[in-house]
């Protein structure tokens, strides 16, 4: 069996795979018996970092060669993503990364306010250390911005609010969130410079990260909450101009 690095995914006419690179490497972080639960967060990985765009059709046949799993495990993990909202099937056509609309938008921005700021309203007695992930992403953040890389940027800001999730210490809520920013990444994908979205927040990222390290949670949560109507509206007006 072909290991990862040795996989040369097909060229499609008018079809970027480059994307499929990323997927075969992660194939070597989990064995032939890995369940499609364990394809699925591969895919969805992809989707969170910005890789795989609405619209992207997925091939069986170039994801069993990448991933090395059968038909089947392919399938389900399709299902799985289907049932999510990250994938969507069309009749007769195959599987696609759908593209998402204002009132998805809405309901997504709706939901990470409840989510997220509930969480970080929720926080006491932090331990610095447990911050450290967050200052990580911020660090990712300025690094890719300063090398001009702006989908890198907003990779870490995903993993910012992951992460800022995961400090409720909940597994429930931390797979919610995982499934609603990937679904936003989609989102991301309607503003043609990546730069204008991104670049503000990686400022008002800083603000929430000092607010948590000194206590001021109930702060940090009202800031958040303004941040994400800030970003719905910057979205919603890029939907709006799109006509």
């Amino acid at each position: 069996m072909s290991s990862s690095s040795e996989i040369r995914p097909p060229a499609v006419p008018g079809t970027d795979t480059s994307w499929l690179r990323a997927v075969a490497d992660d194939a070597a972080l989990f064995d032939r018996s890995s369940s499609a639960e364990r394809v699925a967060d591969v895919l969805r990985r992809r989707i969170t970092e910005g890789q795989l765009r609405p619209g992207t059709q997925l091939s069986e046949e170039l994801l069993k060669e990448a991933l090395q799993v059968s038909r089947n495990t392919l399938r389900e993990a399709f299902r799985l993503l289907t049932h999510e909202g990250l994938l969507v099937h069309r009749m007769h056509r195959g599987v696609f990364v759908p593209d998402l609309t204002e009132d998805d938008l809405v309901d997504l921005y709706r939901l990470r306010r409840v989510l997220e700021c509930d969480v970080v309203r929720g926080l006491t007695d932090l331990e610095p250390d447990r911050l450290d992930p967050l200052r990580a992403d911020l660090e990712a953040s300025r690094a890719a911005a300063g090398s001009g890389d702006w989908i890198a940027v907003g990779t870490a800001n995903m993993r910012f609010h992951r992460h800022l999730v995961g400090l409720a210490g909940s597994t429930r809520i931390d797979e919610i969130i995982g499934r609603l920013l990937a679904e936003l990444r989609l989102l991301f994908h309607v503003i043609a410079t990546p730069q204008a979205l991104h670049e503000p927040y990686i400022a008002r990222n800083q603000a929430l990260l000092e607010l948590l390290e000194a206590g001021e949670c109930e702060r940090a949560a009202d800031e958040l909450h303004q941040y994400m109507l800030d970003s719905e509206a910057r979205l919603l007006a890029a939907f709006r101009a799109r006509g």
